[in-house]
């Protein structure tokens, strides 16, 4: 994987979350209130899952 492929990827994944704060700063502050509640074992659950579809969506499009 090259440079200016990577930083592309990681701009577009900068605004893709940036968007939430700068759209509804309500609701994504009460979302991550709701978020901070979680026990971690349920934190840990959602990151897992978040990071295998990455996963798979990076193998199934490169």
């Amino acid at each position: 994987m090259n440079l200016p492929l990577l930083m592309t990827a990681f701009g577009l994944v900068l605004i893709i979350e940036g968007l939430g704060p700068l759209l509804f700063p309500n609701k994504w502050q009460k979302y991550l209130l709701e978020l901070s509640t979680q026990k971690q074992n349920v934190l840990r659950r959602l990151g897992g899952c978040l990071v295998t579809a990455g996963i798979v969506l990076l193998i199934i499009f490169q």
